[in-house]
């Protein structure tokens, strides 16, 4: 039991330190390539109440490639201890590694392919020209298709190669799905990546993600899926060393790079704990602001142009209401706490 508890601990602390170590390197190739969108949102949206809050010249002079500090740290975190086992062999370094190919290399694999797919996006903002380096409707979608492919890739592994064929009811057992296991993982995985216009706010995605993740790999240990919680584990630290830099005022900001990989991994994990409809509860912050954007869009269509809230994502609609940004951050991450907590609870005693 303590050896476990060392294994998620110690990984998580090198991957924090290993981020806060690697980001000031990070930072000046961010800045000396200058890194950061062409072309401001206000060229998409003009209201008053998106001039009253947006800063143009902060998304214009901010680097939106942090997310690689996260992604970094968690492989490199991930192979320095896969090495340890292999060139210094022993009962202590073979137990410390936790990449494994029933737990953890399908998660690896999403981080790694989902980041690099959003790297890909972040730098069409960055240099390229015309409507996709504007994030045009049409580059959205194809975003959203590339989504789906991978999810349509890790849906076939998990049921081919896994022999996933049902998901758990809270409270009430198994329920099979059979080959249906494969469009559900697309819908989640869908689902969560939209989750990730939480990225508004200097601190907002980098708070919430965090409480998130910590949250799998508690739920992960209850589950006796150790490699699994180290591996939560590790990418809660990457992710604080991202959000040490990330306060007001950011020193830049997460981008697809981060949000893809990120919400796409968490979707995985879902499914390997075995506790994916637990997820809209310990992801509750993704699921409001994701929500936000369908109902503000569905009232503008269906209410003759006519919003439901001033902005959207919400996150926008308090601030726009007169809510400081940090007061809109630290509240959000107090919800994050909460229902991450709430779901753990739920994923235990509902077994």
């Amino acid at each position: 039991m303590y050896f476990n508890l060392i294994k998620i601990f110690l990984p998580t602390t090198v991957a924090f330190f290993l981020g806060l170590f690697l980001t000031p390197i990070a930072t000046h190739f961010f800045y000396k390539y200058k890194m950061w969108k062409k072309y401001p949102r206000s060229t998409n949206i003009n209201t008053p109440d998106f001039s009253k809050i947006h800063n143009e010249h902060d998304e214009l002079k901010t680097p939106r490639v942090g997310g690689i500090i996260i992604w970094v740290s968690v492989l490199s975190t991930v192979l320095f201890f896969y090495l340890l086992s292999i060139l210094f062999p022993s009962e202590y370094s073979f137990g410390l590694n936790f990449l494994s190919r029933n737990q953890t290399l399908i998660p690896v694999f999403t981080l790694l392919i989902g980041s690099l797919i959003g790297l890909w996006d972040d730098l069409i903002q960055i240099y390229g020209t015309g409507g996709f380096a504007r994030d045009d409707k049409s580059w959205r979608k194809w975003k959203a298709t590339l989504v789906g492919l991978m999810a349509l890739l890790i849906g076939i592994w998990f049921f081919y190669k896994l022999g996933m064929t049902y998901i758990h009811l809270p409270f009430a057992g198994q329920m099979y799905l059979g080959i249906l296991i494969i469009p559900f993982f697309m819908v989640v995985a869908l689902a969560t990546f939209s989750g990730g216009v939480i990225d508004g706010i200097d601190g907002l995605s980098g708070g919430v993600l965090a409480s998130i993740f910590a949250a799998y790999s508690a739920i992960a240990y209850a589950n006796n899926q150790i490699d699994i919680a180290a591996f939560s584990g590790v990418i809660t630290g990457a992710i604080l060393a991202f959000l040490w830099f990330n306060v007001p005022p950011a020193r830049f900001y997460m981008g697809e790079t981060g949000v893809m990989g990120l919400t796409i991994t968490l979707a995985t994990l879902a499914f390997l704990t075995d506790s994916v409809l637990i997820l809209p509860i310990v992801a509750l912050p993704l699921v409001i602001t994701s929500s936000s954007v369908i109902l503000q869009l569905t009232s503008k269509k269906l209410r003759n142009g006519k919003r439901l809230f001033k902005l959207a994502p919400i996150h926008h609609h308090f601030e726009a209401v007169g809510w400081p940004p940090y007061k809109v951050t630290m509240r959000f991450w107090i919800l994050s706490v909460v229902f991450a907590i709430i779901g753990i609870i739920l994923a235990i005693i509902s077994r």
